[in-house]
């Protein structure tokens, strides 16, 4: 490959590296499955890249692969996604900047999202980073419309779980 492709492909990663890691942090349970997974991503990525011809913008494009390549390598591991709460994870936040109340909003957000599944773990995803409709459809290969409902359905479920 050459070396501009080359320069290009680091350059579009290290922009769009968070992308990657709050994928592997959804879908992984340790910091050696979430660095495994994080590699396994960036290969994809290296290796779709030369057929990378920028219909979208790259993050839409990194979010497709990296989701794609986390749902099929722990489907191929696991029939289902092994993860903990979200209390297992270090926090690197300083103590007088710290909003428990925050904290524990958080908490309870990640234990309901643990029991969606893979596609909508991914939709939920998407929705919080503020992403439109119509990039969540184009990432996730559904339509808009699709993607809407889902969604909806999805906020139900949430409700649900989060108030018994």
């Amino acid at each position: 490959m050459s070396e501009n492709l080359e320069q290009s492909f680091v350059v579009q990663l290290q922009a769009n590296q968070n992308i990657i890691h709050k994928i592997c942090r959804l879908y992984t349970a340790g910091e050696d499955a979430h660095k495994d997974l994080f590699q396994e991503i960036t290969i994809q990525l290296w290796k779709a890249y030369p057929k990378f011809r920028g219909d979208s913008k790259f993050s839409t494009w990194a979010y497709r692969v990296a989701l794609n390549t986390a749902i099929t390598l722990y489907r191929k591991t696991k029939r289902t996604v092994s993860t903990v709460e979200y209390e297992s994870h270090q926090h690197f936040v300083k103590d007088v900047d710290y909003n428990y109340e925050e904290e524990e909003q958080i908490k309870l957000m990640y234990k309901a999202v643990y029991q969606l599944n893979d596609i909508e773990k991914a939709l939920v995803f998407m929705y919080l980073e503020d992403k439109d409709y119509q990039e969540i459809a184009e990432t996730l290969g559904i339509s808009e419309v699709n993607a809407r409902v889902k969604m909806n359905r999805i906020k139900g479920k949430l409700k649900k779980i989060l108030n018994p």
